[in-house]
């Protein structure tokens, strides 16, 4: 199955039910990627780790043992975007990434736009005071705590409608 098959959703494209069990996050960079995990039942994000790699197959090999650990039901990946909802290089990449994880793991992956999520997590990290360099090693998967928690959010008012 080619990478331009595989079939990655937008949030506009959310099922009403989505099928119950872990949900792992990702907040893709090119230096690293944030991982948080959560249930749709509970529908609470927690931080999990931060991939810290910019090599392609090694992430991926990490990725895998956490999907492999956790046996989640869903992906959901943060789509980056201007301020204005205009698509940037990361943009793309996250698409991408995206699209990769649904081919080489079958399992549906959902795009949540992640606009902030990363100033968001800086200030709450300051506020919890882990500041600078420290703020490092967590940033990234607090911004994907913060893009689970959205789509946690958005899902359960979808069902309620």
């Amino acid at each position: 199955m080619t990478e331009n098959h595989i079939d990655v959703q937008s949030e506009c494209q959310m099922p009403k039910q989505l099928p119950e069990g872990t949900v792992l996050a990702f907040d893709f960079g090119k230096k690293r990627i944030g991982v948080a995990i959560g249930n749709n039942m509970l529908r609470i994000a927690q931080p999990l780790v931060t991939i810290d790699c910019e090599v392609t197959d090694q992430r991926f090999a990490m990725i895998a043992k956490l999907i492999e650990t956790w046996q989640p039901v869903l992906l959901v990946v943060g789509l980056p975007m201007h301020s204005d909802g205009t698509a940037h290089e990361l943009t793309q990449l996250s698409q991408r990434f995206a699209r990769r994880l649904a081919g080489r793991f079958n399992i549906p992956v959902f795009l949540k736009d992640e606009r902030y999520t990363s100033q968001t997590a800086s200030a709450a990290l300051r506020e919890a005071g882990i500041t600078g360099r420290k703020q490092k090693s967590v940033l990234d998967q607090i911004a994907a705590q913060q893009i689970l928690q959205s789509f946690f959010d958005e899902q359960h008012a979808i069902t309620r409608r």
